[in-house]
């Protein structure tokens, strides 16, 4: 059987030197993402914006970055991941000093549509090089470190603009949220010019195209699907909703191509093959489902400690520390929990979160007014330790038995999963949200009945994830990927680490 090897014979140390880059250059992009939030004012006093403006500027990053991510991802696994990376890496970094220099809002938003984008790109190659890069344990491992990445990330952005903005003034301070990206960037493009491997080529394997017309059906379909999701607020006719019906033909469409470009034995962008994996079907539907609930939770508790309780945005974005700090730990002990744990480790972290943001209700009802954020904080702790040990091992089990020369196309579904739920969830918790405080006019309801809508959505998750682990108790799968080469060591032969990979999934 041919192998495929999957890092240059450069030591244990290298690797984990490279993966550090790849996450410095995550924490960046992911970081971007939720660190604008907090700058939208000073957006709209120092360039002037209206509300429609600084919607694109939120929006409108998260709109690119989910449209490249399955493109991305297999041009990665086509002309090589390390190439991707540096693209991506940047452009993202160039990206930031245009949006730091825009001279209007109009600008903004268009180098921001570019810096999603490049996030996308970044992403995608991300996971494809830890598959290439790690086998058994250490994979796990790597995916928890990850998965901590995206924890931390998301919830220190908040509380990081407050800073910046204090530090920097009102009018200006937005620009810095940028430029803080450039110093980084430049470090971590010279560091992974050094390290970051190339993807390995199987002897005997043709050139691979990249299915074009696959690329524009699932471009179409994603758009469709998510621009009325993600401008649920903005766009308040109940047109938009006729996009649904849209996407889904553009991605049943999608779907018939892939299944075309496979009978004719040509690549496709996404090898539907993947998806007879149980573990990896499995995955990707409790990313949609378990993000739809848990990225909501900030966003409904920044909008009610600010505009409910007259919290500034310093004060609103450190109340969310301490679901960072338990996601970044839980994320840490998952990853190298999930060989031993499988599925049971993410019924338990879905269960914590649950508890957690019950807690939370309870607590904002128990303490009112400005004590309520820290009533919370314990309860938020729960609920980011649960979420650190939900994702990255779930991470880890859905990309475990995947083809290292599929890892890059099947990261970008996974993580576009992420962001469809994430819009998804957005746009059904705040339409609750704020239609209860349209209504009623009480903050703490209008909170209570938004986090009550996001502990639905995750108790659908914790079902899923419940009935899987039943079904597995009865039919187990294979413990060795079918599907995959085995990886080789830097003297050849598989190593003990990949024959056990499937070992708890």
């Amino acid at each position: 059987m041919t192998t495929v090897q999957t890092h240059p014979a450069t030591g244990d140390r290298r690797r984990w030197q490279a993966l550090a880059v790849c996450l410095t250059a995550g924490f960046m992009t992911m970081l971007d993402s939720s660190i604008v939030n907090v700058a939208l004012p000073s957006m709209e006093r120092g360039l002037g914006a209206d509300a429609a403006d600084v919607s694109w500027v939120v929006s409108g990053f998260a709109l690119t970055f989910g449209l490249t991510l399955v493109p991305a991802g297999r041009l990665g696994d086509v002309r090589g991941r390390r190439a991707a990376f540096l693209f991506g890496l940047a452009l993202f970094t160039l990206s930031s000093v245009a949006c730091a220099l825009a001279p209007s809002a109009g600008w903004l938003v268009l180098y921001r549509l570019v810096q999603g984008a490049a996030s996308g790109v970044i992403a995608s190659q991300t996971t494809g090089l830890i598959q290439q890069m790690f086998q058994g344990a250490e994979r796990a491992r790597a995916f928890g470190l990850l998965g901590s990445v995206v924890g931390v990330s998301t919830a220190v952005g908040p509380p990081a603009g407050g800073v910046l903005i204090e530090a920097f003034g009102v009018a200006d301070g937005w620009r810095w949220i940028f430029y803080i990206n450039v110093p980084i960037g430049v470090a971590a493009f010279c560091a992974a010019l050094r390290l970051l491997p190339r993807t390995p080529v199987t002897p005997g394997r043709p050139r691979e195209g990249m299915d074009l017309p696959g690329v524009a059906l699932l471009g179409a379909g994603m758009l469709a699907l998510m621009l009325p999701l993600v401008q649920e607020q903005q766009w308040t006719g109940r047109e938009k909703w006729a996009l649904l019906p849209l996407a889904g033909l553009l991605l049943a469409a999608f779907w018939l191509w892939e299944r075309h470009q496979g009978r004719r034995g040509r690549a496709p962008l996404v090898d539907l093959n993947l998806f007879a994996l149980r573990s990896f079907t499995l995955g990707v539907l409790l990313n949609v489902v378990y993000f739809a609930g848990f990225t909501t939770v900030f966003f409904v508790y920044t909008l009610f400690l600010q505009n409910g309780l007259g919290y500034g945005a310093l004060g609103a974005g450190l109340a969310s520390l301490p679901f960072a700090v338990g996601s970044a730990v839980g994320a840490a002990r998952g990853g190298r929990l999930v060989v031993r744990h499988g599925r049971r480790l993410v019924v338990v972290g879905l269960s914590a979160v649950v508890f957690g943001l019950l807690a939370v209700i309870v607590a904002v009802q128990a303490v009112p007014g400005r004590g309520a954020a820290w009533a919370a904080a314990l309860p938020l702790l729960i609920a980011g330790l649960g979420s650190g040990i939900t994702i990255s091992p779930n991470t880890a089990l859905t990309l475990t038995r995947v083809p290292v020369q599929r890892a890059g196309a099947a990261g970008g579904v996974l993580v576009t999963a992420q962001r469809v739920g994430s819009a998804a969830g957005i746009a059904a918790v705040g339409a609750v949200y704020f239609a209860h405080l349209a209504n009623d006019g009480n903050p703490t309801t209008a909170l209570q009945l938004g986090l009550l809508t996001a502990v639905g959505i995750i108790l659908i998750a914790l079902a899923l994830a419940v009935a899987d682990l039943r079904e597995r108790r009865n039919h187990p799968e294979p413990t060795t990927p079918a599907t995959a080469a085995p990886a080789a060591t830097p003297g050849g032969g598989p190593t003990a680490a990949a024959e056990g990979a499937g070992r708890g999934v």
